[in-house]
């Protein structure tokens, strides 16, 4: 969707003579410090869910003065100095750089002569943390929050000419047990500058009496229909109306009659899904009969869970996307909880999308409406927390009281933002109580996402049992994790934490801590690479289904970010970061050409079976051989019959395809014939229910694959056969592809003994070999010494961690293996420990240079294979941090021919 920014009119300022602003000096200026406009700084519409044609905004330099109290407003007075609305006080851009418990702003606006006959609507994004409004000296309302919009009809207090606005604000930070995030009076360590007072957009706009006052959007893929709910205020006996459409084409409308909530379901047939790799936005108009019109948008998705190779795991329209993602804490060293300008509140998550990130955490902390919009523009999952309370002592009963509310009115707010996927109400136990009964409070008010109950439980807080994940945090990490449970999945909530200083970059130069602190932009690279690469053991290991890194700016003193705080410098490699995250989120299977997958049943009781064919013919089946597994893979081929289509190649019967006949499903050898393309032939559809995606026959419409009493065939819901009829049609349509049952692409033959053969050109009179425990390559013939021969000969065995893989046992020392350890292979005594199997289990894949070789792919390090470089053997990736990574040569030095044994 192309968001359509709008005219604004300016308000001009009329004030008596006070101390003009000056923007005060930050100790860090980012690129966007000196664009900040003085007369009307960030001028974009701020509220893109609720958009209406006419508004002026108030965002300017506002009179304000310190105070002892905000009960008696200093209506008609000169305030003495100026302040830059919305930055809080304690910023610099805000010109006042200091903080206040309580203070006052002042300003005077008109109204234009055109919204003569409507009312006024007062508007503000956020304050922190009670804001009490009066406009020509009558208190129009109060205010307590410091993350939520809110509104006041002002229509009765205006005059004809020039008008006086004046806020007073409250703002205890710390000294008060309040949700304030990481403010602090007196940040340090990990907590940081207050960020009081008005500190985002103000802004007026006229509506008629009767008017639409928020739209909530919940997509239903399912059944094909958006499900809007509109709320109103002075709308009894309107009429209300919502138009979908994309490119200026209405898509679908629905017309109801105003309740107290009005809910349409407004048809979206054939939806274009919302998803990190296709961020489709739908455009939606909403008209009450009075004349009262907003435009909005929204992305059709599903959000739900489902077993995928015998782990519980979050879907997105029914498909495991591994979230990995960045803990965004959304601080500047101008602007404290404000960026700048709109570019730099986009900068950020940007640059999180064009490293291959597809989730954000945001983190005890909620931005501004904008902000959501790009994240959902770009396609990024969030992850929401709640703003904490103070970390000290038990809340009290009145700040618990207070906390629920302001943790529903924060659901309630950003329920229809499509980004959204997961909701987290406490972090490490700060400021924990009654957790179990938060998690289920937190699911009372949206069970449309799962409930994170207590981010980094492990860590420093205390496990609610209750709640749809289990989430630790592990610095530097990643390490070990809890597995999930058959009722919650696993997440990695924090991680990383690498720290690299930056002279001329620094909040406090010198002052910078982390969790492990780097010497240099090199040293960064190597270990974020290694770090981050180990996550794909913990997936396929542990069933880890989401990892947050710390972090991706440095916050302060924190120097853990990939920018600094400023936002000048990218501390590492970009294009290195970028392959590691890109092959761990491309390690879980999806439809991609080449790739082998397993496709999964998703009924109730049967999520250990998969299709498989036996004698030919299509059925479910659990995986319990080496058989099986090889039965179960399936490589994914663009569609025989049509490329926007999939056809499923069998992995131990080349040549022979999943394909329909008399609507059995079976495999068969392709004759080429046209019949047999579109018999093999099926398209993707979004699934009967939330835990997977299913498969039209793309010459059967209206016919899919389903399974019935362990036969598959592709059918009808209601056709002429019983097994058509079932009312468990929509589960038993529902496939979910998993990664592999049988992971290695090439075959090795088990228990046999092999050499491994160099293939790069003018070194293949080389072997893998040990000498003094270390993989080297060496020259090795039937000549060479009994030594060298027997060091380059090795058993291969099914692998330790995964039998469809291999391991390398030495000839000559029985039961020592090949396994990595800091990346450098090596032959060791196996412990039997998880991490040794992992470490030694590697997956054979067609060689990248050589089909009819291997690479040997680490089974737990993403994106990492075997590798020689200047005769010594590592675990390498193309483009890596270490020099033997980076080579021309990658594909001919990861590709091995398995030779006769040399011993």
């Amino acid at each position: 969707m192309v968001f359509k920014y709008l005219t604004v009119v300016v308000a001009a300022l009329s004030m008596a003579v006070h101390a003009a602003y000056i923007q005060k000096t930050p100790p860090l200026t980012t690129p966007w410090t000196s664009q900040v406009s003085l007369t009307n700084p960030l001028p974009e519409y701020p509220r893109p869910q609720l958009v209406r044609s006419d508004w002026q905004s108030l965002n300017g330099q506002w009179q304000f003065a310190a105070s002892s109290q905000i009960t008696s407003p200093p209506t008609g007075q000169t305030l003495g100095e100026t302040i830059l609305v919305p930055f809080p006080l304690e910023s610099a851009i805000s010109g006042i750089m200091r903080h206040e418990t309580n203070s006052f702003y002042r300003r005077t606006f008109t109204i234009p002569a055109a919204w003569s006959g409507r009312r006024v609507q007062l508007n503000f994004g956020a304050v922190t943390w009670r804001a009490t409004v009066w406009i020509n000296g009558q208190n129009v309302g109060t205010h307590s929050g410091g993350y939520e919009a809110f509104s006041f009809d002002i229509t009765s207090q205006l005059n004809g000419g020039t008008n006086e606005i004046i806020v007073g604000v409250y703002s205890p930070v710390d000294a008060a047990g309040i949700p304030l995030g990481k403010q602090r009076l007196n940040g340090t360590s990990i907590f940081y500058t207050a960020a009081s007072g008005i500190w985002q957009t103000v802004w007026l706009e006229p509506t008629q009496a009767a008017r639409i006052t928020q739209l909530d959007t919940t997509p239903d893929i399912h059944a094909g229909v958006l499900s809007l709910a509109v709320k109103t205020s002075g709308a009894s006996g309107q009429t209300v109306t919502a138009i979908v459409s994309t490119g200026g084409t209405t898509v679908g409308n629905a017309t109801a009659p105003v309740g107290t909530t009005t809910v349409l379901r407004i048809p979206v047939p054939n939806a274009r899904l919302w998803s990190p790799d296709d961020p489709f936005l739908y455009d939606l108009r909403v008209t009450l009969t009075s004349g009262d019109v907003v435009t909005g948008y929204f992305g059709m998705r599903s959000v739900g869970t489902a077993i995928v190779n015998g782990w519980l795991r979050p879907v997105l329209n029914g498909r495991f996307i591994f979230q990995m993602g960045t803990l965004d804490q959304g601080y500047w060293p101008d602007g404290i909880y404000t960026a700048p300008t709109d570019a730099a509140l986009s900068f950020d998550l940007e640059r999180q999308k064009a490293l291959g990130f597809n989730t954000v955490r945001k983190h005890i902390k909620v931005e501004p409406a904008r902000w959501f919009y790009h994240a959902d523009r770009l396609g990024l999952l969030v992850f929401q927390d709640m703003p904490a309370m103070r970390t000290d002592g038990t809340p009290s009963a009145s700040d618990r009281t207070n906390f629920e509310d302001e943790l529903r009115r924060m659901i309630d707010q950003l329920r229809g933002i499509t980004s959204i996927v997961q909701w987290i109400p406490f972090n490490e136990g700060w400021g924990e109580y009654d957790e179990a009964r938060i998690a289920d409070l937190t699911k009372s008010f949206d069970s449309t996402r799962p409930i994170n109950g207590n981010s980094g439980s492990n860590c420093c807080g205390r496990d609610p049992g209750n709640g749809d994940i289990v989430d630790d945090h592990i610095y530097v990490g990643p390490g070990s994790t809890h597995t999930p449970t058959a009722t919650r999945f696993a997440q990695l909530g924090e991680f990383g934490g690498l720290g690299l200083r930056v002279a001329g970059h620094e909040w406090q130069p010198g002052a910078g801590f982390s969790y492990e602190i780097v010497a240099d932009a090199a040293a960064l690279n190597k270990r974020y690479v290694e770090v981050s690469s180990t996550l794909q053991g913990l997936i396929w290991g542990r069933g880890l289904s989401g990892s947050i890194y710390t972090e991706p700016t440095d916050v302060e003193n924190e120097v853990n970010g990939y920018y600094t705080y400023d936002r000048q410098v990218f501390k590492g490699n970009f294009d290195q970061f970028k392959a590691i995250h890109q092959a761990v989120i491309g390690s879980v299977a999806w439809l991609r050409a080449g790739e082998s997958i397993s496709l999964g049943v998703t009924t109730s009781g049967f999520t250990d079976r998969y299709v498989r064919h036996v004698d030919g013919l299509g059925v479910t089946s659990p995986v319990s051989d080496a058989l099986s597994r090889k039965d179960t893979t399936w490589r994914v081929r663009a569609g025989l019959a049509s490329s926007s289509c999939w056809s499923f190649e069998s992995r131990n019967y080349p040549g022979s395809y999943l394909r329909h006949f008399n609507n059995r499903i079976q495999r068969d050898a392709s004759d080429g014939s046209a019949l047999f393309n579109a018999d093999a032939t099926f398209c993707l559809r979004t699934g009967g229910t939330k835990s997977g995606v299913s498969f039209e026959s793309y010459n059967q419409a209206g016919k899919f694959l389903r399974h019935y009493n362990g036969n598959v065939y592709v059918a009808s819901n209601g056709g002429s056969n019983a097994w058509d009829t079932t009312t468990s049609w929509a589960a038993d349509t529902t496939w979910q592809v998993a990664s592999p049952s049988w992971r290695s692409g090439a075959d090795i033959t088990t228990d046999a003994r092999v050499s491994l053969q160099v293939t790069t050109a003018g070194l293949t009179d080389r072997y893998i070999r040990h000498q003094n425990a270390l993989a080297i390559t060496s020259v090795a013939n039937a000549s060479s010494d009994a030594t060298t021969r027997s060091d380059a000969t090795f058993i291969a065995r099914a692998g330790l961690a995964d039998p469809s893989c291999y391991s390398f046992e030495a000839s000559n020392f029985a039961g020592q293996f090949l396994r990595h350890a800091n990346f450098r292979l090596q032959i060791a005594p196996n412990d039997n420990s998880e991490v040794f199997s992992r470490d030694a289990t590697f997956c054979a894949q067609p060689g990248l240079n050589d089909a009819s070789a291997v690479t040997l792919r680490s089974y737990n390090i993403a994106g990492h294979a075997i590798r020689h470089i200047n005769a010594e053997v590592w675990l390498a990736i193309s483009g890596g941090p270490k020099t033997q990574d980076a080579a021309a040569s990658y594909a001919a030095d990861v590709t091995w021919r398995v030779a006769a044994p040399l011993a």
